[in-house]
């Protein structure tokens, strides 16, 4: 058996349209992921002292109508709130108010996801796939476009 000492190229096929979208994953996803990560960061009020702006969990549980016998949790009249909030504002500033509940109260970090997506689902409705998604950012591991992603589809 005689070997080749010409390495053998493939010509003209480059790949089909999943791998070239496979590579820009690779390369994009993580200078994305570094930047969100360090905004996230710069969000964070570091200094212990309250704003105003930050919905808190006890003004969640404030909201709560007085006439129900059900208890309900704190995630719950979290997500409740926000989607009210999302009536009269963009999926932005809803979004920014989960993130700075979380970020207040740690212990709804583990329902911030289906909160998210469940304001992804509800952004549709309202304003539509395509403007929904273009609200999109990195909150709760981008849950709120996967669930654009799950009502658009």
């Amino acid at each position: 058996m005689k070997h080749s000492t010409t390495p053998q190229t493939r010509r003209g096929h480059r790949g089909g349209p999943a791998r070239r979208i496979g590579r820009t994953l690779a390369l994009v996803l993580p200078v994305f992921l570094v930047l969100s990560g360090t905004l996230a960061v710069t969000r964070v009020n570091w200094t212990g002292s309250a704003s105003g702006s930050v919905l808190t969990a006890s003004d969640v549980s404030s909201a709560q109508a007085p006439s129900r016998t059900v208890s309900r949790t704190p995630q719950e009249v979290l997500r409740d709130q926000l989607m009210t909030e999302l009536q009269d504002k963009d999926p932005g500033v809803v979004l920014t108010h989960l993130q700075q509940a979380v970020n207040g109260h740690p212990a709804l970090a583990g329902h911030c996801a289906s909160i998210a997506r469940a304001l992804g689902r509800a952004a549709v409705r309202i304003y539509g796939a395509s403007r929904a998604q273009s609200y999109a950012r990195p909150v709760c591991d981008t849950a709120f476009a996967s669930g654009v992603l799950a009502a658009h589809s």
